[in-house]
C-alpha cells in the first residue's frame, strides 16, 4: 500500500493498526483485494467506499458463514477486503478485526449489530417528552461497554427556551446521574450552532455515530453536519412527542470536514450485548461504593450498612438492577433456562407441600 492509497483511506477513518491488519489479510487474498469501508448493509449487498469512489459488493457465501459462527454481522463502519472477479463484480474477502464494535441483544438474547469502528458516540435526547434519564443510561451501558467514548447531546433547546425552569430542573437532574466526565451539549439540531459546538469531535478521519430514540433529532442533526437535506426526517406526535421510524437502515456520510458520521434508526428494545461489562462501565460510581459496603458480596437490595444506596440516587440504582437482570436473563443457555424453569418448578412444588403439611393436609 503507497502513501496514496494511505492517504486516501485514512481521510475515511483507516489507520496504522488496521493497515497492519489488512496488510496481514491480504497475504491469503487475490492481489487485487483492497481495503474498503461499509457505509451501508443491504439484505444482498454492501455500499463500500475505497476512499475516492463508491462501490457496490457482495459477501463471499463462506465469509457469511464465518461470521455468523462466531456470531457477528457486518455493520456500517466495518473495514472489509474487497477484490474484483473476473466478470467485473466485487466480492468482499474477509472483514478487519475492528477497533470498537457496538452491539445490542434483544428480548429474545439475540445480538445484533450496530456500529464498527467508532470514536465518539452523540447520545440524542430531546428536551421535550423525549427526556428519559434511565434511558440514557442504558445507551451509556452500551457505548462504554463497547469501549466508545460518549457525549450527550439534549436537542430541542429551541422548544425548551419557552420553560427555563423546567429545562434548569433537567439538567440538574442530568448531571445529578451521569457521571462528570460526560461532556453535555444543548442544541437546536436544525441550527449551524450545533455543527460549531460539536467542531472538536469532526476532525478528519475520526467517526461518530449519532444513537438515540425516534424523533430524538439524529437525521436532522445529521443533515445539519452535512450542510443539507440528505437524511428524510419526519415531525413528532404532538401527543406524546415520539418519533416515526424516518431513518430505516444505519448509514455512514463522509462531512465537509473529513470526519464521518453514522446516522442510526431509534431502537425500540436496548440491552448492551456485552452483559456485565457494559454495567461496569457505565455505573462505575456503584463500582466504587461497594468498597465501603459492611458486606462483601452486598447485592445493595435491603443489606443494613450499604453504602451504595446511602450514596447513588434511587432510581439510579433500580435502573441498574433492572439492565442486571435483563443481561443475566438475556446471557444464559437455553439449557440454563430450562434449568432454571426446574429448579423454580421444584421451588413452587416444595412450598405447596409445606403450606399443605402445616394445614395438616394429607
Amino acid at each position: 500500500m503507497n502513501e496514496d492509497e494511505m492517504a486516501r483511506l485514512c481521510h475515511i477513518g483507516f489507520g496504522p493498526v488496521l493497515a497492519q491488519r489488512a496488510l496481514a489479510g491480504q497475504a491469503a487474498l487475490p492481489v487485487t483485494a483492497q481495503p474498503m469501508r461499509v457505509l451501508e448493509v443491504h439484505r444482498e449487498t454492501l455500499r463500500l467506499h475505497r476512499g475516492d469512489a463508491e462501490i457496490r459488493a457482495r459477501t463471499l457465501p463462506r465469509v457469511m458463514r464465518a461470521l455468523e459462527e462466531h456470531g457477528l454481522a457486518l455493520a456500517a463502519g466495518d473495514w472489509v477486503l474487497t477484490a474484483v472477479d473476473e466478470h467485473g463484480a466485487w466480492w468482499v474477502h474477509a472483514r478487519l478485526e475492528p477497533m470498537s464494535h457496538l452491539a445490542r441483544r434483544d428480548g429474545d438474547g439475540r445480538v445484533h449489530a450496530l456500529v464498527s469502528n467508532v470514536d465518539t458516540a452523540l447520545l440524542l435526547m430531546g428536551l421535550d417528552d423525549d427526556f428519559n434519564l434511565r434511558r440514557l443510561e442504558r445507551f451509556l451501558a452500551l457505548v462504554q461497554g463497547g469501549g466508545v467514548q460518549p457525549v450527550i447531546v439534549l436537542t430541542k433547546a429551541d422548544l425548551a427556551a419557552a420553560d427555563p425552569a423546567r429545562m434548569s430542573a433537567r439538567l440538574e437532574a442530568l448531571r445529578a446521574r451521569v457521571p462528570g466526565r460526560t461532556e453535555v451539549f444543548v442544541v437546536n439540531a436544525k441550527a449551524g450552532e450545533a455543527a460549531v459546538a460539536l467542531t472538536p469531535y469532526l476532525n478528519a478521519g475520526q467517526t461518530l455515530v449519532l444513537l438515540g430514540s425516534s424523533g430524538a433529532g439524529k437525521s436532522t442533526l445529521t443533515n445539519t453536519l452535512l450542510g443539507g437535506s440528505v437524511q428524510d426526517t419526519g415531525a413528532v406526535r404532538a401527543s406524546d412527542h415520539r418519533g416515526q421510524h424516518t431513518t430505516t437502515s444505519r448509514c455512514m456520510f463522509l462531512l465537509p470536514g473529513g470526519a464521518c458520521v453514522i446516522d442510526t434508526p431509534g431502537v425500540r428494545t436496548l440491552s448492551p450485548a456485552d452483559g456485565d461489562a457494559s454495567l461496569a462501565a457505565s455505573f462505575s460510581d456503584i463500582e466504587t461504593l461497594r468498597m465501603n459496603c459492611r458486606f462483601r458480596d452486598c447485592t445493595h437490595a435491603q443489606e443494613p450498612g450499604c453504602a451504595v444506596r446511602e450514596g447513588l440516587d434511587a432510581d439510579r440504582l433500580r435502573n441498574y438492577h433492572k439492565l442486571l437482570r435483563e443481561v443475566r436473563r438475556d446471557t444464559v443457555s437455553a439449557l440454563q433456562r430450562r434449568e432454571q424453569v426446574g429448579e423454580w418448578k421444584a421451588r413452587g412444588k416444595a412450598a405447596h407441600a409445606r403450606l399443605k403439611a402445616k394445614r395438616g393436609e394429607a
